[in-house]
């Protein structure tokens, strides 16, 4: 505990064991320092460390004990790797004494969260807390950002140690060369269509300003990546759109035309290239300029022609002021890609009596300039993802990896760290509640968004699938819900119910004026399977 306070950290997540008991034990002597939330599973704990991190930058803590504590948390530890957020995960373990005998909820942490961690270590001497714990922060916040695990033995845990605690780290960020840069204008030069495609995370606000100022100087439109859209000012006349999943087909053609792709911090996920299909690989049509802080991450898919190690606020220091030569056509290649995201903006009417689409545009016309949304994994996200746009003091915290049940948590996250600014979390009806129960943490916590639940009886993403592929034959979709109405007042929530889409802006007033926080069920029809599609579209399509 002294060697966190000492790095930076004030705040964790987690559910309590008798496997860490001397670590409980001694937060109470850092009560004015460190406050650790608590959670109700473990799954909820590690989405909210991995939300804290993905708002804050810095690492988002864990505390769970051994066994099926580690193992529910695990789901957390995913989602940190796939958005790249800092993360460490403190995992109570049984005693070197007993190691390797099967004992009471063992696990070999280093083994089984190798393959999902960034690093996973065991520490068995005290004297190596101070050295392994700075090590876990570093590795956390360098290069390319990610989870790592730290198990806490029983018997390590109560040991004496003279061993000095750990303080702050400084964590560098490489910076292009000069020789590099001059090497980009010259390629810019020569490009009637580029795009720069912008994702990842540790973004500073000045080198968000500093990459649009470079695009709109150059006229070349910026793309974020799958749930980054919060980087880049959505009002910037540079901002595009986003390359996610449901990519629109004016996204795709925009990046499939391009010939000159800047990639800042981005990993080329699977979302942002529509299961690598846009691009050929390991060679694309385009020329690449790849930059990103770990070079881990270049030519890891695609090889780069001006491959640069370099963070995400170094490079976009080094683009700020940079103008080239522009080819004619460019003023229109830029033009036209704003249009057609501007144009994406308007979703077609939706069918029943609740239509989010207008809701939606209700929601964007009443949200704070500071504002930080939340969703979780399924079709409910789309509305968030596709038809809303985010100022520069906006951010939107949503999971690459498509976890359900992230929303929830997050939106707690976002509350335990800054408690006066407005949290709106998007949850579909299926996607509340594999997380629901954390509203008991809202109400010891004090922990007070809008949660949004649009209910739809089924599981939509996977439905709309299941009518793709097998068309009326519904198996293992359709969802009984409770009533949320009374579930928020069960945890001192307002509660509300929308039927009609008429009735949506007055519930929504009273939920924004709610000093307990809010719950507003929004009944959406089956039918309404996605925003630009239906449940009979997608049959008469399969037939």
């Amino acid at each position: 505990m002294d060697s966190l306070v000492g790095l930076g950290a004030s705040k964790a997540f987690g559910v309590p064991g008798e496997s860490y008991l001397a670590v409980l034990d001694a937060m109470v002597d850092h009560a004015n320092s460190f406050d650790l939330v608590l959670c109700r599973q473990e799954g909820g704990a590690a989405y909210m460390a991995a939300g804290w991190a993905k708002l804050t930058g810095q690492p988002g803590l864990c505390f769970v004990t051994r066994g099926p504590g580690a193992t529910n948390a695990a789901v957390g530890i995913h989602t940190a790797m796939q958005d790249s957020l800092p993360m460490i995960l403190f995992v109570g373990q049984v005693g070197t004494d007993v190691m390797g005998r099967e004992a009471f909820q063992e696990v070999d942490y280093p083994a089984f969260f190798g393959p999902l961690a960034k690093w996973a270590v065991q520490i068995d001497h005290a004297d190596r807390v101070p050295e392994i714990v700075s090590r876990a922060w570093t590795v956390a916040l360098s290069g390319r950002p990610g989870p790592v695990v730290v198990a806490l033995p029983e018997d390590m845990l109560v040991a004496t140690s003279t061993a000095e605690p750990c303080h702050a780290v400084t964590i560098p960020e490489p910076a292009p060369a000069a020789a590099d840069i001059s090497a980009l204008q010259d390629v810019l030069a020569g490009a009637a269509r580029p795009v720069v495609i912008v994702g990842g995370t540790r973004w500073q606000k000045d080198s968000a300003r500093a990459i649009e100022r470079f695009a709109m100087a150059n006229e070349i439109p910026v793309v974020a990546a799958f749930r980054f859209h919060d980087i880049i000012d959505n009002h910037c006349p540079a901002y595009a759109g986003d390359a996610g999943v449901g990519m629109n087909a004016s996204m795709k053609t925009l990046l499939r035309d391009a010939d000159l792709i800047i990639a800042v911090n981005i990993r080329f996920g699977e979302a942002t290239t529509d299961g690598y299909t846009l691009f050929d690989a390991p060679k694309m049509a385009a020329k690449l300029v790849h930059s990103h802080a770990s070079d881990d991450e270049i030519g890891k898919i695609y090889v780069a022609d001006l491959p640069l190690h370099a963070g995400p606020n170094r490079m976009a220091a080094a683009l700020d002021n940079l103008v080239a030569d522009r080819p004619a056509g460019r003023a229109g290649w830029y033009a036209d890609a704003r249009t057609a995201y501007l144009e994406s903006l308007v979703p077609p009417p939706q069918p029943g009596d609740v239509d989010m689409g207008i809701i939606t545009a209700q929601i964007q016309a009443r949200l704070p300039a500071d504002a930080i949304i939340t969703h979780g994994a399924g079709n409910f996200s789309i509305w968030a993802n596709k038809f809303m746009q985010y100022g520069r003091d906006q951010r939107l915290l949503g999971p690459q990896s498509g976890s359900m049940g992230f929303g929830l948590p997050a939106a707690l996250a976002a509350k335990a760290h800054d408690s006066g600014r407005f949290v709106l979390c998007f949850a579909g009806d299926g996607d509340f509640q594999m997380n629901g129960a954390e509203l008991g943490t809202a109400l010891q916590a004090g922990l007070h968004p809008v949660i949004l639940i649009l209910n739809n009886s089924s599981y939509g993403t996977i439905r709309m699938h299941q009518e793709r592929a097998y068309p009326a034959r519904i198996s293992g979709t359709e969802i009984v819900n409770p009533d949320y109405v009374a579930l928020a007042g069960a945890y001192g929530f307002h509660g509300e119910r929308v039927t009609r889409t008429d009735d949506f802006a007055a519930a929504f007033e009273r939920a924004l004026d709610a000093a307990t926080g809010a719950i507003v069920e929004i009944v959406i029809d089956t039918e309404a399977i996605a925003p630009r599609t239906t449940i009979s579209a997608l049959r008469e399509a399969a037939t």
